[in-house]
């Protein structure tokens, strides 16, 4: 057994407890050293085994990207070094518009591409979803038709290629077809779930955690979910840079009267010319004020 440094793939989280996967797939039970564990699903990680069974995560390696996840109370990272975020909606249950943006921001804060799948569309309320949808399209934003249960190896085909290569977080309400589309990709998520709670060597409640999965044998795609999401926090994000994440803003920043003109009541503003004249949705405009409102406000403790 080996006590040199390795280099290792956070696939699980439980407090201060991580799964680390090795160079060859073996999956490990390891701490963080001290009482802080500051590890989120997708790091890299140097570690040393302390036991057959066990070991140390010594440090995190830099991170290309990093998304938290809010709730009532508080804001906390979650996942890290991804290649791609697929927002599940449906047609049935009505997604929420809030939601769907503070998700997109969020992506493109960090970098990383986003891809909206619109399940369900065989129901009859796909016209209804897909007008809500139009603003989202028409800023260029891609929107993928399916529908999971219904058309399966369709589905497949278009998602796999979609995904090869990359770490992708998947999204979505309870309701969305989430766990449809992870079993069609991941036909055998339960074994990986299961392999992990054995290297955690216990039933822990997991029910919340953030768990990575393989899509294929040699471990180049892969798709995380994170149960219980309720809504990205946008807090690393300062009020006035709001617009710029927001594609259907961008082509009226800087033509605006005021330099640091924050689009809600400024005279000569070009965004709220764009609201009026209908190029930019009300909806979007109304989740715009309400986010900034959200991030001037003094954070919650």
């Amino acid at each position: 057994m080996s006590k040199a440094p390795q280099t290792g793939l956070v696939v699980r989280g439980h407090g201060r407890h991580y799964v680390v996967e090795d160079q060859d797939g073996q999956r490990i039970h390891c701490l963080t050293r001290g009482k802080k564990s500051d590890c989120v699903v997708g790091d890299r990680v140097r570690w040393m085994r302390s036991s057959e069974h066990e070991g140390v995560i010594e440090k995190v390696e830099p991170r290309r990207n990093l998304l938290f996840r809010q709730d009532e109370w508080k804001t906390k990272s979650f996942a890290a070094n991804l290649d791609r975020l697929l927002i599940l909606v449906a047609v049935e249950p009505q997604f929420s518009e809030s939601q769907l943006t503070r998700a997109l921001i969020a992506a493109q804060s960090a970098g990383i591409a986003a891809d909206i799948v619109l399940n369900k569309t065989d129901l009859p309320g796909a016209p209804a979803a897909r007008e809500r949808l139009a603003p989202y399209k028409a800023m260029g934003q891609r929107v993928l038709e399916l529908s999971l249960k219904g058309r399966p190896d369709e589905s497949r085909e278009v998602l796999l290629p979609l995904l090869h290569g990359q770490a992708t977080l998947v999204l979505g309400p309870s309701g969305t077809g989430k766990s449809t589309l992870i079993n069609l990709l991941v036909p055998d998520a339960q074994a990986q779930v299961g392999e992990i709670s054995q290297a955690l060597n216990s039933g822990r409640h997991t029910t919340t955690t953030t768990q990575w999965y393989w899509m294929d044998a040699g471990r180049e795609d892969a798709l995380i979910d994170s149960p219980g999401f309720q809504e990205f926090g946008l807090r690393q994000i300062a009020a006035p840079d709001l617009a710029s994440y927001m594609p259907d803003f961008k082509p009226y920043l800087g033509e605006c009267r005021f330099h640091n003109c924050s689009h809600r009541h400024e005279p000569g503003c070009a965004v709220l010319t764009a609201v009026e004249a209908g190029a930019i949705s009300p909806s979007r405009y109304r989740i715009y004020d309400e986010l900034w409102d959200e991030l001037s406000a003094p954070p919650k403790y």
